[in-house]
């Protein structure tokens, strides 16, 4: 119900201000009950697609519907659309970036809901594309050694990710042990590259993209404290892409799938296993 509403609204079938049917209306319209109708509202609020979806009056089309809102937060983006893609039966999630401290904090809303009940996924497979231990990247250095001979920024790049991706991969092992999913697969890949951006694709239908900004700031490892030019990362904003119509046509739609067949190149010719010691 929400994707044919959406598509009735991207397409300009339904503009800016036009009242929705009444709940009931769309309960018969789509055979359903009016939970599912008050899911499927929900899920077009929180795109930014209705407004008014509470009780009283049928929500009408937002305004800007059909603009291109600012990017938000990672953290914050990422959580939303996370959500939504869980309500899929079968949940796939493909990541490129520089750890999963994002994509650990953004999951932790869908994990609850998970917990609760509100969501009940039947799988989930996670792919994650990471840079490799031995690849010489180009961040993060110490400021003073522009050369990047100092082998300590990149020491503890890799601490970090071992200790975000075990924290991944147990997380969500936890939901197929306590049988709250059927199906749970993380499997992690490094590549020699350095990243200058994240990507997320969500159930092969969205996809979400940001930049790493590059920043000096000052770190703790070992003991010692170290200037080092490092990138924001939570902070981010993602720009969001789904597939279907929009202000550019299909433009949407090329962008998701472009991003899919980038993401499975890497996947099956470069990338290695990642090892957990």
């Amino acid at each position: 119900m929400a994707d044919a509403l959406r598509d009735r609204i991207l397409s300009g079938d339904l503009r800016p201000g036009a009242k929705l049917p009444t709940q009931h209306e769309l309960a018969e319209e789509f055979d359903t009950n009016r939970t599912a109708v008050r899911q499927a509202l929900d899920t077009l609020r929180r795109e930014g697609l209705l407004t008014g979806t509470g009780r009283g009056a049928p929500p009408t089309v937002a305004e800007r519907a059909l603009s291109h809102d600012a990017p938000r937060k990672a953290d914050i983006e990422l959580a939303d659309r996370l959500y939504e893609a869980f309500r899929a039966e079968h949940v796939t999630i493909d990541v490129f970036s520089l750890t999963t401290e994002t994509l650990n904090t953004a999951l932790a809303p869908s994990t609850i809901a998970i917990s609760r009940g509100e969501l009940s996924p039947r799988s989930i497979a996670v792919r994650v594309l990471l840079p490799s231990a031995d690849a010489r990247l180009a961040l993060p250095r110490l400021v003073s050694d522009p050369e990047g001979r100092d082998p300590r920024p990149l020491e503890r790049l890799h601490e970090l990710m071992h200790t975000y991706v075990s924290a991944l991969k147990g997380h969500l092992e936890t939901l197929r042990m306590r049988d709250l999913v059927a199906e749970v697969a993380v499997e992690i890949r490094t590549v020699p590259l350095t990243p200058t951006h994240k990507v997320y694709l969500l159930n092969g239908t969205e996809a979400l993209f940001g930049y790493y900004k590059v920043k000096p700031r000052t770190v703790r490892y070992k003991g010692e404290e170290m200037d080092i030019h490092d990138v924001v990362s939570i902070s981010t904003p993602l720009f969001h892409h789904a597939q279907g119509p929009d202000l550019h046509g299909e433009h949407g739609t090329a962008f998701v799938a472009e991003t899919r067949q980038w993401f499975d190149s890497l996947w099956s010719s470069i990338a290695q296993p990642l090892e957990l010691g």
